[in-house]
């Protein structure tokens, strides 16, 4: 598997006009690789070169993990001490002729801290971004990987489920978020979780990205919870917006208003369909209403290994959707002062329309049960 997706990158890359590639620690290089290491002191490094044999630079601590690789790989270890490391990167870039050639890398992955060692192994390399051909085979996920993340939803799902009937009025944001944590892992997410659970209530939820704090919850309050899960290194995103007992006649409306743009952005999801189709659909109902300006941020967001990832959706984007593209659409509406509205759900594009793989409740659900 991991040969074939190395092959099909490179081929990508030769396409535009790249000799390789080189990749540091992170989704892409556990994606063609089957390596996992995280972002540390220590720098790892996979080189990707067409017609030659793969080789990666990595600590010697480490080595034991390319036991179990699939593929030939030629290891460059380095110790401890950071005096050996331009060293083995040196030999490294030897082995794969790196001089002179065009390598491709990831810019929101790749750190000065790699480059550094590769610029002074190379000065003759070129490097430039990779991210279009790396896109290109990770956006479209094949059978195993749509099972783990439809594994990382009913995960996610059945998190939520377990604290619903004890969220009260009174409980701290921060409370309810360290309980669904709690919940996440004991269902069986991995860690790292894709990212810290957003809880936020009243005027809170009127921040699309706000940290769960110490305000209590209170009667009437609009709660947002925005949550997902880990399994097998693939990841889920979802959001719901709940009622502390009665809330008034406009945040029911804008919750009807929100759910409503959903289901028109998970109805326009098909292949051949723009990215920025899926988002016009949500939106257009949103400002059609009035509330255009409230909703402040694209309609959604690759997911996969990474909980951000290509294909972004927005109204800039005109690139079409194909099966096995997989992608959050999560409309919302932020009223400053008031609270927010979100709801989101996760999307698989298949050959013939498309599938949500969440299915939790789009209803605004009062609390407590």
């Amino acid at each position: 598997m991991y040969e074939k997706r190395q092959q099909k990158v490179l081929k990508a890359l030769t396409e535009r006009g790249f000799d390789g590639l080189a990749l540091n620690a992170g989704p892409s290089l556990a994606y063609f690789s089957g390596l996992h290491f995280h972002l540390m002191e220590r720098p790892v490094v996979l080189f990707l070169v067409a017609g030659k044999k793969p080789c990666i630079v990595l600590p010697e601590l480490e080595e034991p993990k390319l036991e179990a690789l699939e593929f030939a790989c030629r290891p460059f270890s380095y110790p401890d001490n950071p005096a050996h490391w331009q060293a083995t990167f040196d030999m490294a870039c030897r082995s794969v002729g790196l001089k002179g050639l065009n390598i491709g890398f990831e810019p929101r992955q790749f750190r000065l801290l790699e480059y550094g060692y590769l610029e002074a192994s190379s000065a003759t390399t070129s490097f430039d971004s990779a991210d279009e051909a790396i896109a290109q085979c990770r956006a479209i996920k094949d059978r195993e990987e749509v099972n783990r993340m439809q594994k990382a939803v009913a995960i996610a799902e059945d998190s939520l489920k377990a604290i619903l009937p004890r969220i009260r009025a009174g409980q701290t944001e921060r409370e309810v978020a360290a309980e669904l944590v709690i919940e996440l892992y004991r269902h069986g997410s991995e860690q790292p979780l894709p990212f810290t659970p957003i809880v936020s209530t009243g005027p809170n939820g009127a921040n699309p990205h706000a940290k769960p704090s110490d305000r209590r919850l209170r009667h009437g309050d609009l709660l947002i919870i925005d949550w997902g899960a880990t399994w097998l290194g693939y990841t889920s995103d979802l959001t719901r917006t709940f009622a502390i007992g009665e809330v008034d006649e406009e945040a029911r409306r804008i919750h009807e208003l929100v759910l409503k743009a959903n289901e028109a952005g998970r109805s326009a999801a098909r292949p051949g369909t723009a990215c920025r189709a899926v988002d016009n659909a949500a939106r257009a109902l949103i400002e059609t209403a009035g509330y255009g300006s409230f909703f402040r941020h694209r309609t959604g967001h690759g997911i996969g290994l990474e909980c951000h990832e290509e294909p972004y959706i927005h109204d800039g984007n005109k690139d079409e959707l194909k099966p096995g593209m997989s992608f959050t659409v999560e409309p919302g509406i932020y009223l400053k002062g008031k609270y927010g509205v979100r709801i989101e759900d996760d999307v698989l594009i298949t050959k013939v329309g498309s599938r949500t793989l969440s299915k939790l409740s789009r209803a605004l659900i009062t609390l407590p049960l």
